[in-house]
């Protein structure tokens, strides 16, 4: 019998994906506005035109949407190869709306991903990215007490509406809640016959084993 899926942690918010985690490859394709700084050879008929001729280059100056991955593949400072543009959900007019309030958005429609995606862009080095770092950070923080109180209130709900304006991230955290509060009460009822270590614990306790024989 095959042993089950365990869910591998993002790595999204750190410098880099981890490309073991299935949130991680699907955050990686969302598109990124870019413009190419430098004539790209042979891309012309795969970018503008399936007719033209295969040597084409792609002009300077071409404004694509690329994947995240790609984007930050080709992205060099020194090289110039091509600049990003901020997509618009990071902008400052967006950055207004979450300061003042940011419990209003829709943060899954306007991209699953948001947090992750967002801490992606700062690796392209821009102006802004201060700002959207304090943004993300503040966005969270007023984001955070809702989803947990949420997720605290709806014992044996449906928690569709709840967690359809949330991120991928947040549905997580949300799920999260929701665990605790059901062990809770199954323990509160008597149905929790035994405490069982976590899994930090138990994770904990094989490195220290296998140190042990190395």
């Amino acid at each position: 019998m095959s042993e089950a899926y365990f869910r591998v942690e993002s790595g999204a918010l750190s410098s880099e994906e981890n490309f073991l985690s299935l949130d991680d490859i699907l955050m990686s394709q969302e598109k990124l506005p870019v413009l190419t700084e430098a004539p790209l050879p042979r891309l012309g008929a795969f970018f503008l035109d399936r007719g033209a001729e295969p040597e084409r280059a792609l002009p300077q100056g071409s404004k694509l949407e690329l994947p995240l991955w790609l984007a930050k593949g080709l992205f060099d400072n020194k090289r110039r190869i091509l600049s990003v543009e901020l997509p618009k959900i990071y902008q400052e007019g967006w950055r207004t709306v979450f300061s003042a309030d940011a419990n209003v958005v829709d943060l899954h429609k306007m991209g699953p991903y948001f947090y992750a995606f967002g801490s992606q862009l700062l690796h392209f080095d821009g102006a802004e990215n201060p700002d959207i770092s304090q943004s993300l950070l503040q966005t969270f923080i007023g984001r955070f007490r809702r989803i947990m109180d949420s997720s605290q209130n709806a014992y044996n709900e449906d928690t569709s509406a709840l967690v359809a304006r949330l991120d991928e991230m947040e549905r997580g955290l949300f799920h999260i809640g929701q665990k605790g509060l059901n062990d809770f009460q199954c323990w509160e009822k008597g149905q929790a016959s035994q405490i069982t270590a976590s899994n930090l614990v138990q994770n904990y306790k094989k490195r220290k084993f296998t140190d042990m024989e190395d």
